[in-house]
């Protein structure tokens, strides 16, 4: 079993995410902990360890460690804004 942790950027932009959609993604969020590569998940181009998911019109970025069996969540926004700086 994986532990997922939020950096604080990802936490904040929780927090900003609709209340219609809050629920649903946090609870996507935690599925990490048994599945972190869910159907549908894809590697992002250009980087050798992010990661994104799809959850309806918002998108997480995280990182895997198996090493350590963490997942990291850097980034929870609209579409449209998620991949500008990504860090």
């Amino acid at each position: 079993m994986y532990n997922v942790v939020l950096k604080k950027s990802a936490e904040n932009d929780l927090g900003k995410i609709n209340p219609v959609y809050y629920d649903y993604v946090k609870s996507r969020l935690f599925s990490l902990e048994k599945n972190p590569r869910p159907f549908g998940y894809r590697k992002l181009k250009g980087s050798k360890n992010h990661y994104r998911i799809r959850i309806g019109v918002y998108r997480v970025i995280y990182s895997i460690n198996d090493d350590i069996l963490t997942v990291e969540v850097i980034k929870i926004d609209h579409r449209r804004n998620v991949y500008r700086n990504i860090n």
